[in-house]
Order: C-alpha cells, then sequence, then structure tokens
C-alpha cells in the first residue's frame, strides 16, 4: 500500500529555534519582554526563556532593569569580522566624513543581501531632508539610489527576480512598472550612477555610485540624499563618483588606481 505524503509543518531544528529567538529583534523593536520573543518567534514561553538564558549567557542577548531583552554586545564583536560589514564600514569610513563634511547631506554605504540592500553605515546631516533610513536597515533594491546601483550591477538572474517580483510602492513617483526600472538599470549602468527622486519619501533625492572590489567586482554603493531642491543632483556626480573610486582604491580595486579624493560639491 502506497503511504501517504504527510503535509505537516517541519519541525524547528534546535539551531533554528534560537536564530528564531534572535530573529524577533528588528528595527523598532531592539527591546523586547520574553513574551514577544515567544510570540514573534513561535515558541512556548518555556523554550524562550530557556533559550534566551542560553543566549544571554553567551553574550547575544541582554536584559535591562525591568527585565526587557536586548542584543548582547558579542554579536556586534562577530559583526565586526564580515567583510561586508563593519570591516568595510572602517575602511571607507575616512572617505564618507570626506564627503559628510563636502556636501552637508545624508551619507549612506550599502552592500546587497538577496534582493534588500542593508546598510553598513549611514551620516545623517542635521536640517537636511527627511529620510527614514538608518544603520542596518533593509529596503528592497528598487526603491533606493544605493539599491539601485547594486540591483544594475547584479547577476541577470537577481535582475529578473526583482523586475518579475511585487514592485512596491512608497510614494506616487515609486517606480513600480518593470519595463521602466529595466531601462533605468540600463542607464545606471551606461553612466555608472543611479538618481533616484522622491521613491521613498517626498522632496529626498538619492545620488549613488558603486563601489569596487579587487576583481573590479561590485561589492558595495556609496549614496547621498539632499532636498530635492537644494542642490541639482547631477551636480553631485562628480563629488560622489570621486569618494566612492577613493574608496575602491582603498579595497585594491585595480580600475581606481590613480584616482582619490573628494572634489567640491555644489
Amino acid at each position: 500500500m502506497e503511504r501517504l505524503l504527510s503535509h505537516a509543518p517541519t519541525p524547528m531544528t534546535a539551531a533554528g529555534r534560537l536564530l528564531a529567538v534572535l530573529d524577533a529583534f528588528a528595527p523598532g523593536r531592539s527591546s523586547l519582554t520574553l513574551s514577544d520573543i515567544s510570540r514573534r518567534a513561535g515558541l512556548s514561553l518555556t523554550t524562550a526563556h530557556r533559550l534566551a538564558g542560553e543566549l544571554m549567557n553567551w553574550g547575544a542577548l541582554e536584559r535591562d532593569a525591568e527585565g526587557h531583552y536586548r542584543i548582547g554586545l558579542h554579536l556586534l564583536e562577530l559583526a565586526a569580522l564580515a567583510p561586508r560589514g563593519l570591516e568595510l564600514r572602517e575602511l571607507a569610513q575616512p572617505y564618507l566624513e570626506d564627503l559628510f563634511h563636502s556636501t552637508r547631506a545624508h551619507v549612506h554605504l550599502a552592500v546587497r543581501d538577496g534582493s534588500e540592500v542593508v546598510y553598513v553605515e549611514t551620516l545623517r546631516a542635521r536640517g537636511a531632508v527627511t529620510v527614514l533610513s538608518r544603520l542596518g536597515q533593509r529596503w528592497p533594491l528598487q526603491v533606493t539610489g544605493t539599491g539601485l546601483v547594486l540591483l544594475a550591477y547584479s547577476t541577470p538572474e537577481v535582475q529578473e527576480s526583482v523586475l518579475h517580483g511585487p514592485l512596491k510602492r512608497y510614494t506616487a513617483k515609486t517606480v513600480t512598472d518593470p519595463n521602466v526600472l529595466r531601462r533605468t538599470l540600463a542607464d545606471v549602468r551606461h553612466t555608472g550612477v543611479a538618481v533616484a527622486e522622491e521613491q521613498i519619501t517626498l522632496e529626498g533625492v538619492a545620488i549613488a555610485a558603486p563601489i569596487r572590489g579587487v576583481g573590479d567586482e561590485v561589492v558595495a554603493a556609496l549614496g547621498l540624499v539632499v532636498h530635492i531642491d537644494d542642490c541639482e543632483p547631477r551636480a553631485l556626480v562628480p563629488v560622489i563618483t570621486a569618494t566612492a573610486r577613493g574608496i575602491s582604491r582603498a579595497l585594491g580595486a585595480p580600475s581606481a588606481k590613480g584616482h582619490s579624493g573628494v572634489v567640491k560639491a555644489c
């Protein structure tokens, strides 16, 4: 007699349960109660309490005087070993600070993770246009300047996956037409820079350029965000591309040799 296939969900492994506890934390959810963790991780209170205790002993979680849990410093220590995270951030930091002081605009350093862009560094300008991005923030690739750069230089498979997937709208100007997006990506590859106007927030314009690694592959993206009325976006292209080349040169990119420094911004 042929055995019937079971459609019951696959039991979560021990490692999966630990990761589920950590994954309960996110931007805007940096402080959680045990009940919060239990609910968001899909675990019983008893299991959540036991795993939270193990993670606290290891240093991945901390608990404040009110009994709320937060991410622990040991995870930050491990994150510093990630070549696309804090190591990249530390190498790029002097260039980012020069760009920030030159433009007085929001500065972003970002990498791609799947179909999302992740900010590994942000410098926020006081009094500048409102932005929603922050360190560790994730956005769909197609709605940010840095994301457009990373998508334009990603593999055809990644590009097609984004183009054929749902394109979420954030403002009336968010590009949700895959044909328009395809032409935009071709333009980014042609010009070497992305300009995204009011894609996530109104009045904000993002300008971004690629950062290349030792094999001249695009490993990150550098971005600026300014108010739409503050400066002609194209006027910022020389300063952001010069900075991106400087970081690429520091990373050992052959095509960036002989380029360094920041030029005057508008």
